[in-house]
């Protein structure tokens, strides 16, 4: 099958290449899916240039790609809950870097795939795991948003509009940072837009009349900035700055996100974007062959919704 793999760390989507590769092996509890759409997430070119070396063993060469969403056409010993033809969605991260999801076809275990909602296109899913996943994680660790005021740090990227959405419907009043050109998109997700920059923590107090009650942050560097804003005893969390669970911080300690591959959390999302409550927005879609474009694209942190793989 094709595949887009790399032989080495490296930090030039350049070195990228297009192969044939062996088929996957379908070990007994996972299933055989064949990969309709892919998406991009900034961990993808981070762990190609080696920076997650010290977590994530890789064995070269790898193909790169965590999320995928596809149909089932084999099964491996004992996996009675899907069946050849079943549409299906994964965070499909495993232990050691080798077999991802830019290829034709991937063997994923059961526990981590969910059914595809109807309600999005192959493209729209494939960006739903990962993202939608850190999203849900993260103001899970916020408690009850049901009337509460939640900033989100990066409100218009593909894990911070997903956090809009999912905040919103749990009852939240949703203030989010992003620059001017993305205001109208979050202003039609439901949020008040803030831009980022001198003075944030100023103009977040002033929208919000005083201090939020939660904050979720999806870019890091904004600690200083969360802690000015949150009402005392108020929560927080982070996917991206390991300083906001720093015990130093003693009763405003907040909590650092990692997501795990979860089919169960996956149908959770899946649930709500059957329901009409949860979309994904696709900034581009690239064939296999422009995997390296599509990282160059992710690599720039400026892009509004996902990037999409389509082998």
């Amino acid at each position: 099958m094709r595949a887009a793999v790399y032989d080495q760390y490296t930090k030039d989507p350049a070195d990228v290449e297009i192969r044939e590769v062996a088929e996957p092996k379908v070990m007994a509890g996972s299933v055989l899916v064949e990969v309709k759409a892919a998406a991009v997430n900034p961990v993808d070119w981070k762990l190609m240039a080696g920076y997650l070396d010290g977590m994530i063993d890789a064995s070269f060469p790898v193909i790169p790609g965590w999320d995928v969403a596809g149909v089932v056409v084999g099964l491996g010993f004992d996996v009675p809950e899907f069946e050849v033809g079943d549409e299906v969605l994964a965070y499909a991260r495993k232990d050691i870097a080798k077999d991802g999801t830019f290829a034709e076809r991937i063997a994923v275990p059961a526990h981590a795939i969910a059914r595809k909602p109807a309600a999005l296109t192959w493209e729209q899913a494939a960006g739903l795991p990962l993202a939608g996943g850190t999203a849900l994680r993260t103001l899970d660790a916020l408690g009850d948003l049901d009337g509460k005021t939640v900033l989100i740090h990066a409100a218009a990227g593909g894990v911070g509009s997903l956090a809009v959405q999912i905040a919103k419907d749990r009852g939240a009043r949703v203030i989010g940072t992003a620059s001017e050109r993305n205001h109208e998109f979050l202003r039609g997700l439901g949020a008040e837009p803030v831009t980022y920059g001198d003075g944030l923590a100023d103009r977040v107090r002033d929208l919000a009349g005083g201090p939020v009650d939660a904050v979720a942050d999806f870019v890091g560097g904004q600690l200083e900035t969360t802690l000015a804003v949150l009402r005392d005893g108020g929560a927080h969390a982070s996917v991206a700055d390991a300083a906001v669970a720093d015990p130093e911080l003693g009763d405003r300690r907040g909590r650092y996100i990692w997501v795990r591959p979860d089919g169960a959390e996956t149908s959770r999302l899946a649930e709500l974007a059957e329901r009409g409550r949860l979309t994904v927005e696709v900034a581009e879609t690239f064939p296999l062959e422009r995997v390296a474009d599509a990282f160059r694209a992710s690599m720039t942190g400026r892009t509004r919704g996902k990037l999409i793989i389509v082998p």
